[in-house]
């Protein structure tokens, strides 16, 4: 996804009180998820809810300075080459402590992928239960170093390198489209979905941003159908299927099948 559609996909989820535990940003150096990730966490946690992140007030001012108390970052550290053990150790020892000024609280991991393997399992632990008042960001370049116990417990949003122009008022009608069918998909038969959802059939060169997209709305509305959990899957083995070079149209074909033929 490029920028625009990242930060109108995670404005909507604050405006709709669906922030999830956990998040991973995968893009290159080249990419703006270090920038994004600090104004989703000022936009959370912003005293200024009408006009957030108001970049002015006390909340906002400390996290550019970084000295917010319930905003942290964990990185690596001097001139190592990993995120260790006890790093991930201190931040579980934060996480379980309640927020000091804010409601929630944000962690960005950056260099998710330097991560020692002991170092992962440990954070794993934290994601497996995670507190209810923290969200976890991980930053990535390259999510082949990061396990997939872990990858399975993080929402995935991936970066393109920033384009000059911004999403097309096309592109925003293919998005809603998305978000209206996948939002509520009990009310949908397949015809109905087959003669709807041309996006996914004409989108072969944007398919992984599309297959993302729909399923961080199915994260975003798990507590309206647990089933979302299955089709969450679908949608990874569909992406996984169309990567191996399986026919397009037959992989659109079973994902759509398999989600919604129960309602035909």
């Amino acid at each position: 996804m490029n920028n625009k559609e990242i930060e109108l996909l995670l404005k909507q989820a604050i405006q709709r009180n669906k922030i999830l535990h956990s998040y991973m940003f995968i893009g290159s150096k080249l990419t703006q998820k270090e920038e994004i990730s600090k104004k989703f966490a000022k936009e959370i946690l912003c005293l200024n809810k009408e006009n957030s992140p108001c970049e002015k007030c006390k909340s906002c001012i400390e996290i550019e300075n970084q000295n917010h108390p319930d905003y942290k970052q964990i990185q690596l550290e001097n001139d190592e080459s990993t995120i260790k053990i006890e790093q991930i150790r201190k931040l579980q020892e934060d996480i379980i402590k309640k927020p000091i000024i804010s409601e929630k609280k944000i962690y960005i991991i950056k260099n998710s992928d330097k991560m020692t393997l002991g170092a992962q399992n440990c954070l794993l632990k934290t994601l497996e239960e995670p507190p209810q008042n923290i969200t976890i960001i991980l930053l990535t370049e390259n999510e082949s170093n990061i396990l997939n116990t872990i990858k399975s417990r993080c929402t995935k949003i991936s970066f393109t390198q920033e384009s000059k122009q911004d999403m097309t008022e096309e592109q925003k009608n293919n998005y809603r489209e998305l978000e209206k069918i996948f939002g509520d998909i009990n009310k949908y038969s397949i015809l109905d979905v087959i003669n709807k959802i041309d996006v996914l059939y004409k989108g072969e060169k944007q398919i992984n941003e599309l297959l993302e997209y729909i399923n961080i709305i199915l994260y975003n509305n798990i507590s309206k159908n647990r089933l979302n959990i299955k089709y969450i899957e679908d949608v990874e083995n569909t992406k996984q299927r169309i990567q191996a070079n399986a026919n397009y149209n037959m992989c659109i074909d079973n994902l759509l099948l398999n989600i919604f033929s129960k309602n035909s």
